[in-house]
C-alpha cells in the first residue's frame, strides 16, 4: 500500500482533506452510510470509478481508520465493508456539502447516472421527528432513519416493518426540493407529495 499523500499543513482542514480528499472518497462514505455493502454492491452504485481506485480508496479508508472490512456468517459469505464511528461522524460534513452543493445541481443532464438513494441525505436534512420513513419515487425505493440513532443512516428498498412516515413524489418534484427551489413541507401543501402514516414525521409534514 502506498503512503498517504498530506498537505503538510498544520491546519484541521488541510488534515481531513489527507483523509478524504481524494477523488471518490466521500461518495464511498455517501454509500456505506447505508450500512455494510458488498464491493460489488458499492461499484455497481458508484458508476464512473475503477474497479482499481475503488479499491485503493477502500484500502485507504481502511489504513485510515474511517471503514472496516469483515466476512459476513454463512449463508452469506461474503466481505463487507462498513463505517467506523470516525467514519460515520462524516455525515454532517456530506450534509453541509449537499446543502452548499445544491445551486450547482441545475436541471438533470442525459450524462447524469441517478440512484433513488442518491435523495436519501438531501430528504434527510429537511425531515423533522423520530422514526422510520419509507420513501417512494419512480427511480426506486429507499428508507430513512430520522432522528438520532446508531447505525445505518438510510437503506435501499422498502422499510423494515411498518414505516413512520411513507412519502410518495416523483423525481421532478425530489430534485426540485434538493436544489432548494420548493420546501418539502410547502410541495406536501401543493399535493406533489403524497404522506402517509401516523408518525411524528408524517405528523410534521401535515401540519
Amino acid at each position: 500500500m502506498s503512503p498517504r499523500r498530506s498537505y503538510d499543513q498544520y491546519c484541521s482542514a488541510a488534515r481531513a482533506l489527507d483523509l478524504v480528499g481524494d477523488r471518490w472518497t466521500l461518495l464511498i462514505v455517501r454509500e456505506l452510510l447505508a450500512g455494510p455493502r458488498r464491493y460489488t454492491d458499492l461499484h455497481a452504485d458508484l458508476p464512473g470509478v475503477s474497479t482499481d481506485v475503488l479499491a485503493s480508496r477502500l484500502k485507504d479508508m481502511e489504513r485510515d481508520g474511517l471503514a472496516t472490512r469483515r466476512r459476513l456468517p454463512p449463508p452469506g459469505a461474503a466481505y463487507v465493508y462498513e463505517l467506523t464511528s470516525r467514519g460515520r461522524e462524516l455525515l454532517p460534513v456530506l450534509q453541509a456539502l449537499g446543502t452548499w452543493g445544491q445551486a450547482e445541481l441545475g436541471e438533470r443532464r442525459p450524462t447524469d447516472a441517478v440512484r433513488a438513494h442518491w435523495f436519501a441525505l438531501p430528504l434527510l436534512r429537511l425531515l423533522d421527528g423520530d422514526g422510520l420513513v419509507e420513501v417512494r419515487l419512480e427511480e426506486g425505493v429507499f428508507h430513512l432513519h430520522v432522528g438520532d440513532r446508531e447505525g445505518p443512516v438510510y437503506g435501499d428498498g422498502p422499510a423494515p416493518g411498518e414505516p413512520d412516515a411513507r412519502l410518495t413524489l416523483d423525481s421532478g418534484t425530489c430534485a426540485a426540493v434538493s436544489r432548494g427551489e420548493t420546501s418539502l413541507a410547502q410541495a406536501v401543501r401543493d399535493g406533489r407529495v403524497e404522506v402517509s402514516g401516523d408518525g411524528t414525521v408524517a405528523k410534521a409534514l401535515r401540519a
